[in-house]
């Protein structure tokens, strides 16, 4: 078989070969110490104060793996003049869980948001019931962090943390974009979860303004349906539903004897 050549004599799988070594030449992005490694499943490691169940072997789930409408909600609050940006992203990462609503549990890595890091949720639904999930934090940098979550949470998308200035005042803002993992998550923010999410970003937003000295800040909340089609080829995602096994776990645990400690020796 012949080799084919260019127009400079060089034939084609040499130069085939030279691309490859220019590419592999090319320095990485300066913020591929930002992203997290690529997982097929979730790893967990458990941690104090939250249930820690549903999400070890999980996938990470984005709209396209999501059954219901996509949405996009943004929640915006004013932080004044007096912080820059990476400083209210540096308290965001470091304190987060001390900014969410009472009876929200958020347990991350000790280090705070990093790249790659698996945090556990115990998230109150109502009911007395507390629904056992957890996020990934894909990206984290001095000026965002995006959280992803995995299956069964009750909505698949990700969560974009960010601030930035515009003319004096700095402003944070969360940003959400996802679809209702499963019909029942679906059935559960038409009747109700969409206004109680919007007020959960909202208390979040306004605890973070108040810790850096933002005076009465308010959330500026801004909703918008991006796909109103629902993807039934998802439907099946309600086998992972973890609001439905957080209600049988904790049904179960009530069944189940306690171990009881051994008497102390001596």
């Amino acid at each position: 078989m012949t080799q084919q050549t260019g127009p400079e004599g060089v034939s084609s799988a040499e130069r085939i070969g030279l691309s490859m070594r220019e590419s592999r030449a090319q320095p990485a992005p300066r913020d591929a110490a930002s992203w997290a490694a690529k997982v097929e499943r979730l790893a967990v490691e458990q941690r104090d104060g939250v249930r820690g169940t549903n999400v070890a072997g999980r996938r990470l789930t984005g709209p396209v793996q999501g059954f219901g409408k996509m949405w996009q909600k943004t929640y915006r609050v004013n932080l004044g003049s007096a912080v820059t940006p990476r400083e209210a992203i540096a308290t965001w990462k470091a304190h987060f869980p001390e900014f969410w609503p009472p009876g929200n549990r958020f347990a991350g890595a000790l280090a705070g948001i990093s790249p790659g890091d698996v945090a556990l949720l115990d998230l109150a639904v109502g009911g007395g019931v507390k629904l056992s999930t957890g996020v990934f934090v894909l990206y984290a940098d001095e000026e965002s962090f995006t959280l992803m979550t995995p299956q069964g949470h009750m909505f698949a998308g990700w969560i974009t943390f960010s601030a930035a200035r515009s003319g004096p005042d700095a402003f944070a803002q969360a940003q959400v974009l996802m679809r209702a993992n499963d019909p029942l998550y679906e059935i559960g923010l038409a009747l109700g979860g969409h206004r109680k999410e919007d007020r959960f970003w909202a208390q979040t937003l306004t605890a973070l303004g108040e810790r850096l000295g933002a005076a009465g800040p308010q959330v500026e909340t801004r909703s918008e349906c991006i796909d109103p089609r629902r993807q039934w080829r998802n439907a099946r995602n309600i086998w992972h539903n973890a609001a439905l096994r957080s209600v049988l776990q904790a049904a179960a645990a009530r069944f189940t004897p306690k171990r009881r400690r051994p008497p102390a020796s001596g």
